[in-house]
């Protein structure tokens, strides 16, 4: 691989990111450090230089103006990393870690295909901020809004040995399927992917290698993956294993990794496993907090990623298991969740009802759990796990027969249109959705179904259905994957929301004159991506990161495609207070080009017109005054009598 080594004499560098100016928001920070220590490591003799910053954060109070010195001698000699796998978490992960550093990372993968489409301008997956990343790093492009550009530190290539050799520290991030043969079908994970990259790092490998396991796999695989190491190992090469479980959240890859909850990594408690996991660390202190990198016990590491995975399933069973009995008792799921997550022991998070969960994640990962802990001699944990999947698979046909029931218990020659296939909105992925149940349902019942989705690629819907309905001729003659959602709709008699994208809300936009923005929120989100959907407010002259602050802000309000009028932000100065970044915001129009229009719908469709809610996320009163007959997961079914209008 290309770019410049610091040679193994060459003095270490040591970087300090512990001085933080006192409600500073931490990419600001960035935006002044990182140059200085770029700086440093490109001369490499840079032990103890001290570079004298000044802050000017554009903030109204003289407390935030501070000055300090910043002691930056160097990082260890190792500068090259290969991650195994060009998927889900392979790409964007690697993409980051050079987007953050100045490490030569590989992303590498004998799917040829897979890497051509890395090496495009159209990336096989989507996720907000990806695009900006992978081509700032790829392709050696500005990375900031001030004009700083940096070298090429990022490749997708199929030369996996080459890249493996050149490598200091591998990442295991290869698929890691649900078995469908032999034993454990259904239920355990199948590693052979895990364990053939394991023995092609053992073939190659001439030096010694950190193997960092990101795959999310069973406990006790660390195990496994060093006695390969060591029975193919050359001799005198030897290997440490660590445990780096991914905790990236579909939709939001990009900021759950600039800015994770937390890091695990998991090593054994001898020199060389601690030393190793010491050398992991120094890699994502480059733009991770310190008090996020938690170090652990290898096999507490693996089964944590399982435990969080589980637990989050959980969550959304719980409330699917109450939207039934709020269903049967007039109770709405939605307050009965929002008081219960007022509970500070409970928490707000993961309590939205829905048509279930879906997914590469929950499900394959709590069978794992279910198997293990079969295999364990432990049958009552089993079946308490297995337990949230049947709840999920209950939601799913629990909805579908909602919707004949409503439609005078028949499909047949009725027209459904579906609005969303993904799992859940922001991705493009598919996995697991409840879409892919409910269509076949439909399907099943002698119903035209019609689909759209904005980001869902056709051919997948088409390889996913198929793969859950072997049945060609319906596929081929009563669905219809549509462009938009007009033409789903048009001469439909029911149309069912099964994914919560933003544009297919009517519930009404908030129009603050000025809305504050919650510092914490905007570091989530401060990566530019010129060609997603972001705001960008036209004649200012503001930095990247203050136009990633109103993008995330404006995300936040389900706010796209919106150009703000007057007045402008015009200085750094109106546009911080202390930490807090204030944007203005102009009235939203009635209906935003971005957003489906209900009122054309409803001239298309068939009468009575039905609309089923699966996501809870539409204005049912509005929907009920054009005429339509409103079902909504998680409440009794809507009259105009019950609906205050």
């Amino acid at each position: 691989m290309e770019g410049p080594s610091i040679e193994n004499d060459a003095p270490p560098l040591l970087i300090d990111f512990s001085f933080t100016p006192p409600e500073t928001p931490q990419r600001k920070v960035q935006q002044y450090v990182e140059p200085a220590i770029k700086e440093a490591t490109n001369r490499q003799n840079g032990l103890g230089v001290e570079h004298e910053l000044q802050w000017c954060m554009g903030a109204p109070d003289e407390e935030f103006r501070t000055s300090t010195k910043i002691n930056t001698p160097t990082l260890t000699p190792f500068k090259r990393i290969c991650i195994i796998g060009a998927g889900y978490v392979g790409a964007p992960t690697g993409a980051v870690i050079a987007y953050e550093t100045n490490f030569d990372v590989a992303v590498v993968d004998y799917n040829a295909q897979r890497i051509a489409a890395w090496n495009s301008a159209d990336l096989p997956i989507y996720e907000s901020g990806l695009d900006h990343i992978v081509k700032s790093t790829r392709d050696g492009i500005s990375k900031h809004a001030d004009g700083v550009t940096t070298r090429s530190n990022l490749v997708f290539t199929t030369d996996v040995e080459g890249s493996i050799d050149a490598a200091d520290i591998i990442f295991i991030a290869v698929n890691t399927p649900t078995k469908t043969q032999g034993r454990g079908k259904g239920y355990a994970a199948d590693l052979r992917f895990v364990e053939e990259a394991t023995r092609t790092i053992a073939k190659v490998a001439k030096a010694d290698k950190i193997v960092v396991e990101k795959s999310t796999v069973p406990v006790k695989t660390a195990e496994s993956v060093r006695m390969i190491l060591m029975a193919n190992a050359h001799p005198g090469v030897r290997f440490e294993v660590l445990s780096n479980p991914e905790y990236l959240a579909e939709g939001q890859a990009v900021a759950d990794l600039l800015d994770p909850d937390r890091i695990l990594i998991g090593s054994l408690p001898t020199p060389e496993g601690l030393k190793a996991a010491d050398t992991l660390v120094e890699v994502y202190s480059q733009w991770v907090e310190r008090s996020k990198i938690i170090t652990m016990n290898l096999w507490s590491s693996e089964l944590a990623k399982l435990a969080a995975n589980a637990m989050l399933a959980q969550r959304i069973s719980n409330v699917n298991a109450l939207s039934a009995i709020c269903e049967k008792t007039g109770a709405s799921v939605d307050e009965v969740a929002y008081a219960c997550g007022l509970d500070h022991r409970i928490g707000k998070g993961m309590l939205k009802a829905g048509p279930g969960f879906g997914g590469s994640c929950f499900r394959k990962d709590i069978l794992s759990l279910v198997y293990l802990s079969e295999t364990l001699g432990l049958p009552e944990v089993a079946n308490y796990w297995r337990g949230v999947v049947d709840i999920n698979e209950y939601q799913k046909d629990r909805f579908t027969k909602r919707v004949i029931s409503c439609l005078f218990n028949t499909l047949t020659n009725k027209k459904i249109a579906v609005l969303g296939f993904t799992f859940k909105k922001n991705t493009a992925d598919i996995r697991e959705s409840p879409a892919i149940t409910m269509v076949t349902n439909f399907l099943s019942e002698g119903a035209q179904v019609a689909v759209y989705d904005p980001r869902a690629r056709k051919q997948q819907i088409l390889v996913d259905l198929h793969q859950a309905r072997d049945d060609t001729v319906a596929l081929e003659n009563n669905l219809m994957i549509c462009g938009d959602a007009y033409r789903a709709c048009d001469g439909a008699d029911a149309v069912v929301v099964l994914t919560e994208w933003d544009e297919f809300s009517n519930v009404d936009l908030p129009t603050p004159e000025v809305q504050t923005a919650d510092p914490v929120a905007l570091r989530r989100s401060t990566v530019l991506d010129p060609n997603a959907n972001n705001f960008v407010p036209e004649g200012t002259k503001h930095k990247e990161e203050e136009l990633c602050a109103v993008s995330a802000f404006l995300s936040a309000l389900k706010v796209r495609n919106v150009k703000v009028g007057s007045p402008h932000i015009t200085s750094d100065e109106e546009g911080l207070e202390g930490s807090r970044v204030r944007v203005p915001v102009t009235p939203a129009q009635t209906v935003p080009q971005w957003r489906i229009d209900w009122v054309r719908i409803a001239r298309g469709m068939r009468k009575p017109m039905f609309v089923f809610d699966g996501r809870n996320i539409l204005d049912h009163g509005k929907l009920q005054r054009l005429g339509f007959r409103v079902e909504v997961i998680g409440k009794a079914s809507l009259t105009e009598a019950n609906v205050q209008c």
